[in-house]
């Protein structure tokens, strides 16, 4: 596994070399020493770390958002590979595919049947003019 130098592990982190520096002083976070004599961290170790340290998207409960367009329906259909999942909800005349992480999907426990909500913010909407029916 590789090595990484406190600085490189920091910018990883998104968090500032110090604070790696009282993570190794701390004993959360075990560092050596290279053969310039520099501070290096496993990389393996590191990983561990941020898995040990939960997820950081958990930001909190979404209050607001700036997508406009939300389609409440049903769930209709889940594909799952082992990375990715289509999920086809049924909003009213409309059918919604959506193509997510495996994850996302199974932490939202989408199954056919599950009432969801298929918010859609698109910089790129195409608008079309039809014949009407015969």
């Amino acid at each position: 596994m590789p090595s990484l130098r406190i600085r490189e592990a920091a910018a990883l982190l998104g968090v500032s070399d110090d604070t790696v520096r009282r993570w190794v002083d701390a004993g959360r976070l075990t560092a050596t020493r290279d053969d310039a004599g520099r501070m290096v961290v496993d990389g393996a170790t590191l990983a561990d770390l941020v898995r040990a340290s939960g997820d950081p998207t958990d930001v909190g409960r979404v209050v607001n958002q700036s997508a406009r367009n939300r389609f409440r329906g049903i769930v209709t259909r889940v594909v799952r590979d082992t990375v990715m999942a289509q999920v086809e909800l049924q909003a009213g005349p409309f059918r919604v595919v959506s193509l997510m992480s495996r994850e996302a999907a199974d932490e939202l426990g989408l199954r056919p049947g599950v009432v969801a909500v298929a918010a859609v913010k698109a910089t790129n909407v195409v608008v079309e003019i039809t014949e009407p029916p015969r």
